[in-house]
């Protein structure tokens, strides 16, 4: 792509921006500062990533992709910030999502173990399970909020905290997994995938493109259900004070 047609892509972001206007949104300062943060960062990490594939350092596949987790936690942990430790289980369940399934892909040999491979995957498998913890964060609350007097009703007859949380965890946890299992339901009726769509772009042939992106999303679901699971399980606790009584989640007035 040449720089005249990068930068005739601002016009889908003027767009964008007058819209906002004509229906008075007031959104024209997020969209000018998102759009400069995303040209900003995407540039930095082309930049990054250049001199990694050049170089071939494990130390640094390795600093890039904590570097990701500790992101991930953190923009995730926002849909929960008045729990306490929650970004801390939120990386420790990236890190052990990446770890699994990362490990996977390389032992059997499905991709190389080369940059070029584990950061754009890393990446691809880190991104979609910090927003399967998002949405397991934000269905927890709600059914929290939802259930409290059920769940205050089991503590006072005696039900441990895992007991009492059980019904509403499993409900959050399937809430933040359905979206991924919809998505492959209709991928490639609906939508043609990003990474089945670069390649395409690129020049590969579709039937290379379309087998990289079935790659991709069977590691996705794999990815959401350890994520929403395992968050669900090392999260359980946080969600009661040290007396044993339920937080309360929602935003203050």
């Amino acid at each position: 792509m040449s720089n005249w047609a990068l930068a005739a892509t601002l016009v889908f972001v003027l767009v964008t921006m007058l819209l906002s206007i004509k229906r008075k949104l007031g959104l024209e300062k997020e969209i000018a500062v998102g759009t400069v943060r995303a040209a900003l960062q995407l540039f930095l990490i082309g930049y990054v990533l250049h001199f990694v594939f050049d170089t071939r350092n494990p130390a640094l596949i390795v600093v890039i992709i904590a570097g990701m987790i500790t992101v991930a936690a953190f923009n995730a942990g926002k849909r929960a910030d008045r729990i306490p430790g929650i970004r801390l289980r939120i990386g420790a369940t990236l890190l052990v999502t990446e770890s699994l399934t990362m490990g996977l892909l390389l032992s059997l040999r499905i991709i190389e173990a080369t940059p070029q491979y584990i950061i754009p995957v890393s990446g691809i498998i880190i991104g979609s399970s910090m927003i399967v913890a998002g949405l397991f964060l934000s269905a927890m609350t709600r059914e929290l909020e939802a259930a409290r007097g059920e769940i205050e009703a089991l503590l006072s007859l005696g039900a441990t905290t895992r007991q009492a949380l059980r019904h509403s965890a499993r409900r959050a946890v399937r809430s933040s997994m359905i979206p991924t299992f919809d998505g492959m339901k209709t991928v490639g009726l609906v939508q043609l995938p990003g990474m089945m769509t670069g390649m395409i772009v690129a020049g590969a042939e579709p039937i290379e493109a379309v087998r990289y992106q079935i790659l991709i999303m069977f590691v996705l679901s794999a990815s959401a259900a350890i994520t929403a699971i395992l968050l669900g399980t090392v999260s359980a606790r946080l969600w009661f004070t040290a007396e044993g009584m339920l937080r309360r989640t929602g935003k203050q007035a």
